[in-house]
């Protein structure tokens, strides 16, 4: 498994909850073990009700001993399945030690991405951590951790395409995930998108979007810096970034609107993990670079 080379980031970094990917058949996986148990689903993660849905809180997850964790598990380098089909990527390391922390395992459950809010309202998962952009919309409706990562919204062209200004973008195909915090940064910009709307179509994977470019039947993609830049690297560098971007767009674990409790107790293990640089460790493992986010 490649990790995204020191060049890569740099490059990319000069050119911010996943953006995300499109969602797998739901299955409960060990972080231990590593395995996945087809069909298989997880004992419900709250402990109560409320009159505004499920609450759970540190004392619950450390009674069942699990922190069950929502995920699309195709986004690398965040979270997803290697040659050998074991779950891998910064998240899955970041949570574990995380869980570690706290007390309990961390179990990774395969969600439908464009589903998430549901399924944290219904109660199947404690958390959704992967790669979360933190939008207005999320923190309308969710519990958000602290900003663990940093990332950007960047756009890549294939060979022969320049875009200097975002109006550029108007004269070219364009590809973008569907529910990705991409295409909100997009479309908040009411101008740009009614000047791009009929250029720009969205996929339900970012990895089918970079096939299509690399096929010719898009010109760009607008995608999370942190999972274009690994995907560009493992490809050999066939796309450019363009020198304008989106904006910065930080990573957040997002828990359910009452769950306040249980997201300062993952945000005070967070910073324990930050502080004796275990975090560091795990992004330049991933990254060549530290790029966590302090509080």
């Amino acid at each position: 498994m490649k990790k995204w080379s020191s060049l890569c980031l740099s490059a990319l970094l000069a050119g911010a909850l996943l953006a995300g990917c499109g969602g797998a058949a739901p299955a409960a996986v060990s972080s231990e073990a590593g395995s996945v148990s087809a069909g298989a689903s997880s004992a419900p993660a709250p402990q109560s009700e409320s009159a505004g849905g499920y609450t759970t809180t540190l004392a619950d997850i450390r009674q069942k001993g699990t922190l069950v964790i929502g995920l699309d598990d195709t986004f690398a380098p965040m979270g997803f399945r290697d040659e050998s089909g074991e779950l891998v990527g910064f998240d899955i390391d970041l949570a574990n030690a995380v869980c570690e922390q706290l007390g309990v395992t961390a179990e990774f459950q395969p969600i439908d991405w464009d589903s998430k809010e549901m399924a944290l309202a219904a109660g199947t998962i404690d958390c959704v951590w992967n790669g979360m952009s933190i939008t207005p919309e999320r923190q309308e409706a969710m519990s958000l951790s602290q900003a663990y990562l940093n990332n950007k919204i960047v756009i890549l062209c294939k060979e022969g395409v320049t875009i200097e200004a975002k109006e550029d973008l108007a004269n070219y195909n364009i590809g973008i995930q569907a529910g990705s915090a991409a295409l909100e940064a997009v479309q908040a910009d009411e101008a740009l998108y009614a000047a791009i709307e009929g250029q720009l179509t969205e996929y339900p994977t970012y990895d089918e979007v970079i096939l299509d470019v690399q096929a010719g039947r898009l010109d760009c993609m607008i995608i999370d810096e942190v999972y274009g830049g690994y995907k560009n690297a493992q490809l050999g560098g066939i796309f450019t970034v363009a020198p304008v971007d989106f904006g910065d767009d930080l990573y957040a674990i997002g828990f359910r609107k009452a769950d306040t409790e249980l997201t300062q107790a993952v945000n005070e293990a967070l910073n324990a993990l930050i502080e004796d640089g275990t975090a560091t460790q795990i992004s330049e493992a991933w990254f060549d670079a530290d790029i966590v986010v302090r509080p």
